[in-house]
């Protein structure tokens, strides 16, 4: 599939945070009249979580239609006392691949609804990488005293139309399977008929404002597209590239691509996770982080508390915010959305968010002293890195 089409006319608002972000999103769903899509890969029904579950209820009671799409394994589970209240409203909701039995050990279960998205009304859409979760909240270590570091975009234009229309099609695809497997036949034929087609958009009408595309990643059309965007972007990079990813692992040729364009004196700076949060994630990426390092990459970790961004800035020109890391799981695996803008404005607001924390939370890799940390830390790091490309052979994935 080609890549996505830069259209103009649209009207970005760069969201840092939770706080940003809940704030923004319960006011477009309180203001909601027709409609509400939301998809999430964690739902915690913690404060932020509880509020945005209230948002939607009270939506839902206007007449609104509500449609939540969560992932069977960020939300293991919906609390009963909101499946029954959302049900008593008409909230509809839905879980995304619940595991079974063997959980994980069937490789089709590895890919994952990653993508947050949101969209109200057809006028207004959401993208990014912050979860329905507190920022001060962290699944696995519990109540923080830093926020969690993380974008989202809220857009209005042309590309609010991709989004519902993406949603749209995988909300109605999940019902009609869901359909089949318990034998309502008629049903799911009806369905099947009145799927939602991607929409045209006609992107000449769409005068002034940013330049701006909703790209996709999935298992069928859209295996590289986020991928490409970036290797096409730091390809073309002539003066400084910044990154900030929180599970980072690059594949061969998008590795490549870092490597080339620092040899090509593009001041290169990656911002990335500094405190231990995963085994794999954490130990697998370092390995190649020597051979960035001794091509000219500037790495930063970020320490303060946990980083979950998944953005970047080329040339104070080009930028990306979305819900892809750089690792396999989201490169190979998981359904995922980055919107991708052309617009100095918002890449500068972008890139001097990312320095000031790279600035107050960062710290800079010494190539020598990287390369000379303890063989007991340099030994989980490449058992790691061998445990997950053993585990890609196994899924059938070249990386």
């Amino acid at each position: 599939m080609t890549d996505a089409p830069y259209l103009p006319g649209h009207q970005l608002q760069l969201l840092q945070g939770g706080q940003d972000y809940f704030s923004a999103l319960v006011a477009a769903v309180d203001a909601s009249q027709t409609e509400v899509r939301l998809e999430t890969y964690i739902y915690a029904f913690d404060t932020e979580g509880e509020r945005v579950a209230q948002a939607l209820e009270r939506a839902a009671l206007r007449g609104v239609r509500v449609a939540l799409l969560m992932d069977g394994i960020g939300t293991p589970e919906v609390p009963t006392q909101w499946q029954q209240r959302w049900n008593a409203v008409g909230v509809h909701w839905l879980r995304f691949a619940p595991l079974g039995r063997l959980g994980l050990l069937v490789p089709s279960h590895w890919r994952r609804l990653h993508r947050k998205l949101a969209v109200v009304d057809g006028t207004v859409a959401f993208c990014g990488g912050i979860n329905i979760l507190d920022d001060y909240n962290d699944p696995q270590h519990g109540p923080q005293q830093v926020a969690r570091f993380d974008f989202a975009v809220q857009a209005q234009g042309p590309l609010v139309a991709q989004v519902h229309s993406a949603m749209a099609q995988l909300w109605e695809r999940l019902l009609v399977t869901r359909q089949l497997e318990q034998g309502q036949w008629s049903a799911a034929r009806a369905m099947w008929q009145t799927m939602a087609r991607p929409q045209t958009l006609d992107a000449g009408s769409a005068q002034g404002g940013a330049l701006a595309a909703l790209v996709l990643r999935d298992n069928v059309r859209n295996r590289k597209r986020i991928e490409r965007a970036y290797r096409k972007a730091l390809g073309t990079a002539q003066r400084e590239v910044l990154i900030a990813n929180a599970y980072f692992l690059p594949g061969g040729k998008l590795l490549r691509a870092l490597v080339h364009a620092a040899q090509r004196g593009v001041r290169v700076r990656l911002l990335l996770q500094g405190r231990y949060e995963y085994f794999m994630q954490y130990h697998a990426a370092r390995p190649v982080f020597g051979l960035l390092l001794a091509a000219g990459v500037e790495i930063h970790e970020y320490t303060s508390g946990f980083l979950h961004a998944k953005v970047a800035v080329v040339d104070q020109q080009w930028a990306t915010v979305g819900s892809s890391n750089l690792d396999p799981l989201s490169l190979l695996l998981a359904r995922e959305a980055n919107v991708v803008v052309q617009d100095t404005g918002f890449a500068t607001a972008l890139q001097q968010r990312l320095e000031t924390a790279m600035a107050q939370h960062g710290r800079a890799l010494d190539a020598q002293d990287f390369g000379q940390r303890p063989w007991g830390q340099q030994a989980l790091d490449w058992l790691a890195y061998g445990l997950m490309r053993l585990t890609l052979l196994l899924a059938g994935r070249r990386y």
